[in-house]
């Protein structure tokens, strides 16, 4: 299965919200996916309508990595019940690890190997999902360390601003270094340039110089700022369950971004075997 890491050095830049949009898509084409929410605000998991029951959260997941199970813990996002049947009439699948502050004590920079692999060590015994995607904290102490050791891809996500492009800059750096030292198959997904204003000249202009500097790992399309983009996570709805044209839009945006982001050919061929 595929795993992939969305992160950001910089808060404030929309990373939760191209997780979500990244799920809705994903759930609309019946690709069965997990979203695991490492960042200890948990607000993937609110978003998600997830339903907590008896199921252990993420960090104390981590704790006991060796004997944990990751399968057993998930839950259901809300987003489930009202998503159309798939084609084939088969249960479509977007189940949640649940965040929680606890997953907090490894968000520091000393981590070590064994630390490091904890998450892997979970999803080793993992199976029936085409896609997980990690929702990772906006820094890279030890948690975003985790996620990415435990994934094959990283997709960024910046705003057109001078101090999100300098932060992306800085990710790329950092990803290269934590690639050479700890994770030689990890590559880099893409960099989604998210709430872009139409009309605004600051934007134009550090667009065209993250095309300069990033060049085709600048994915498009970007991202338009939704205006009601609170209120449809407030809500706990997907981008693609919501009214309206703007929702449309931004859900077809999600759609051309999920192909670009995963490897389509592996997912369609592991969601046909859990169909």
């Amino acid at each position: 299965m595929q795993v992939v890491s969305i992160s950001s050095l910089k808060g404030g830049v929309g990373k939760t919200s191209v997780t979500m949009g990244l799920a809705s898509a994903a759930l609309a084409a019946g690709i069965p996916t997990l979203v695991v929410d490492l960042d200890p605000h948990a607000d993937a998991t609110t978003a998600l309508g997830v339903q907590a029951g008896r199921q252990v959260d993420i960090g104390r997941l981590l704790k006991n990595a060796r004997k944990g199970d990751l399968s057993a813990n998930v839950a259901p996002s809300g987003w489930v019940s009202r998503a159309e049947p798939a084609k084939d009439g088969g249960r479509r699948v977007l189940d949640v690890a649940m965040g929680s502050a606890y997953s907090g004590i490894y968000d520091r920079p000393d981590l070590g190997k064994r630390d490091l692999r904890r998450l892997s060590t979970l999803l080793d015994r993992v199976s029936g999902y085409g896609l997980i995607l990690i929702d990772c904290p906006p820094s890279l102490n030890g948690l975003t360390r985790i996620a990415w050791t435990a994934s094959s891809k990283v997709l960024l996500v910046a705003e057109p601003g001078l101090f999100s492009v300098a932060g992306t800059e800085r990710t790329m750096r950092a990803i290269d270094l934590f690639r050479k030292e700890f994770a030689p198959e990890l590559s880099t997904a893409g960099i989604v340039a998210n709430r872009v204003r139409q009309g605004s000249q600051e934007h134009t202009f550090r667009l065209g110089e993250m095309k300069q500097m990033f060049g085709k790992l600048l994915l498009s399309p970007t991202i338009p700022e939704q205006a009601n983009w609170q209120q449809i996570q407030g809500a706990a709805h997907g981008i693609h369950q919501w009214p309206g044209e703007s929702a449309r839009q931004a859900s077809g945006y999600f759609d051309e971004l999920l192909t670009k982001v995963v490897d389509s050919g592996r997912v369609r061929t592991r969601a046909s075997r859990n169909a």
